[in-house]
């Protein structure tokens, strides 16, 4: 039989080497769309932003506990080094969420608040199901005949969305809120949309897509509580979902949100880890 022990001067790939294609795995293709996301939303406001081999973040704002995304690029084997590197540009009296698509060391000596282990998601190309047709024009997709999903195209529509994705997540800590405080108008590009469902005439849900390393990512995804249950985060999740109808759509999910991205299509592939640093 031949050997299997690999020359000793042979260099064994791990998949998260910053040159390696961004489809050697799915699971790459997943980290580094949540990691061009994490910039782009920050970058396109004008507000800090570093894309590091290890780390990758946006510093959207000052207040507001989901507002300031960081994402780990690689497993993290060297947490105080890598959290001194966040700090520079996050500093303690900044919140941040930090996502790791590894197990963690126990980070609470840093100062960070354990949120839990959300299921990342995907759904390859494929037809809609049955059980949520919806038809599409580039101007609007209709889910039933009380909603409605638009694409954001202008400010006043951002606004709308930002409003709705405020207070159906909910994120009170981002009151009171002003137009721009999370999204710019120059999110809204080619690789990035947003759409609102409206609900009878009234915005009722908000999602968002974002194109890189040959997947979607879908997210900021919310419905107003008082919609809920119409249909209209299912319809914008579907715009989201379906924006580039040849790629595979990736998300995380929340417990209590997962089964509605079950009938969707999506799979479970593993669940990543999120932790909180609380600003203050």
């Amino acid at each position: 039989m031949a050997s299997i022990v690999p020359p000793a001067d042979e260099h064994l790939t791990t998949g998260w080497e910053p040159d390696l294609p961004a489809d050697d795995t799915l699971l790459r293709q997943a980290v580094l769309v949540h990691a061009s996301w994490s910039v782009e939303v920050a970058r396109t406001a004008g507000k800090p932003w570093r894309s590091e081999p290890r780390w990758a973040a946006g510093r959207i704002g000052d207040r507001g506990a989901l507002t300031n995304p960081v994402i780990l690029r690689q497993p993290l084997t060297e947490p105080a080094e890598v959290l001194a590197e966040v700090g520079a540009m996050l500093p303690p009296s900044v919140p941040y969420f930090l996502v790791s698509p590894w197990p963690t060391p126990d980070l609470r000596e840093y100062g960070l608040a354990l949120l839990g282990y959300p299921p990342l998601m995907v759904r390859f190309p494929g037809p809609r199901t049955p059980a949520a047709s919806i038809t599409s024009t580039s101007s609007s997709t209709s889910a039933s005949p009380s909603v409605e999903v638009r694409q954001v195209r202008d400010a006043a529509g951002l606004a709308v969305a930002e409003r709705v994705l405020v207070e159906g997540y909910p994120m009170p800590d981002l009151e009171p809120l002003a137009p721009g405080d999370l999204l710019a108008p120059g999110i809204l590009t080619e690789t990035t949309r947003m759409w609102v469902a409206f609900v009878d005439g009234a915005p009722a849900a908000v999602a968002a897509s974002h194109r890189h390393a040959g997947v979607t990512l879908v997210e900021y995804v919310a419905t107003l509580p008082a919609a809920r249950g119409r249909g209209a985060g299912a319809a914008v999740t579907w715009a989201a979902t379906l924006e580039e109808p040849d790629h595979p759509a990736v998300l995380i999910a929340s417990d209590d949100g997962r089964p509605i991205y079950d009938r969707m299509g999506f799979v479970p592939l593993m669940r990543w880890t999120a932790w909180l640093r609380p600003g203050g």
